[in-house]
């Protein structure tokens, strides 16, 4: 008689995600950017006039943007560090929250997506720190503007000349299918002796 073992060894393979911790721009005070939003929805380094900022901020929040601005001076080591700051932001301020640099833009917002963001932030870039509220003017100018592609409607018309294409081809098949009668058996036959 064989005795047969069975071993069950079970495998795991623990796998997490950790999000890395946001990594803000060199000499960034979260408290003070906060508290200098308060006034007038713009926070810039000392000594730089943001009355043109201020502007274009309640402009923006006339037409139904919640716009935070930021300002950090020179550039950081890694653009992507702008939009942590952006980010940070708007989990206090809420809304769209946009960081300058000299050459770079970030953001984040709770009312429009990355692609609308990024799309925005395209020509507000390379402007230098001298044009600012340029870039500014620009970045909104191209969140107001409506968009002209639906996705929606563009998916669903792709999706309804799919599902045409695929019934035209089951049509097609039925069609070539062979009838389901029998085939006679054309071979001449033999006699049985």
């Amino acid at each position: 008689m064989a005795v047969a073992y069975c071993a069950f060894v079970t495998v795991s393979h623990t796998s997490g995600f950790t999000p890395m911790k946001a990594e803000l721009p060199p000499n960034t005070d979260l408290k003070a950017i906060i508290a200098d939003l308060a006034d007038n929805h713009v926070a810039a380094p000392k000594g730089r006039k943001q009355d043109g900022l201020a502007d274009i901020a309640a402009s923006a929040r006339d037409h139904g943007i919640d716009l935070n601005i930021i300002v950090v001076p020179g550039n950081p080591g890694i653009e992507a560090t702008l939009r942590d700051l952006a980010t940070e932001v708007g989990k206090i301020e809420h809304g769209t929250v946009v960081v300058f640099s000299d050459d770079w833009v970030g953001t984040a917002s709770d009312s429009f997506t990355r692609a609308r963001l990024e799309w925005a932030e395209d020509k507000s870039k390379y402007r230098g720190s001298d044009h600012t509220e340029e870039a500014a003017r620009t970045f909104v100018d191209r969140l107001e503007q409506p968009e002209t592609v639906s996705w929606t409607i563009i998916t669903l018309v792709m999706l309804v000349g799919l599902i045409s294409v695929i019934g035209g081809l089951a049509v097609v098949k039925m069609r070539r299918a062979p009838e389901d009668e029998p085939v006679a058996d054309e071979r001449p036959r033999t006699p049985v002796a």
